[in-house]
């Protein structure tokens, strides 16, 4: 049986997932460190920008955000033995 619960309000109206889809994201939110409502945003935003961009990996689209953010990749020093 397919329930369907509203998890999300917000300026722009109410948000309706099933029991599953917000259950995968309870999950996935706990080992992202985001809470419920930022690992829901945070599927939302990519899905839309892979849709937007087809041609363009899951990584290259993080990296350009990341970077769209002004995040700066350092390199990693391995130790010295």
């Amino acid at each position: 049986m397919l329930h369907i619960r509203f998890i999300y309000e917000t300026n722009m109206g109410i948000v309706n997932i099933d029991d599953d889809l917000h259950d995968q994201i309870r999950r996935a939110s706990g080992v992202s460190c985001r809470s419920i409502n930022a690992q829901a945003a945070f599927w939302i935003k990519i899905g839309m920008l892979c849709e937007m961009n087809p041609t363009r990996s899951f990584n290259e689209i993080v990296s350009r955000e990341l970077r769209a953010a002004g995040v700066v990749e350092k390199a990693i020093m391995a130790p010295s033995p």
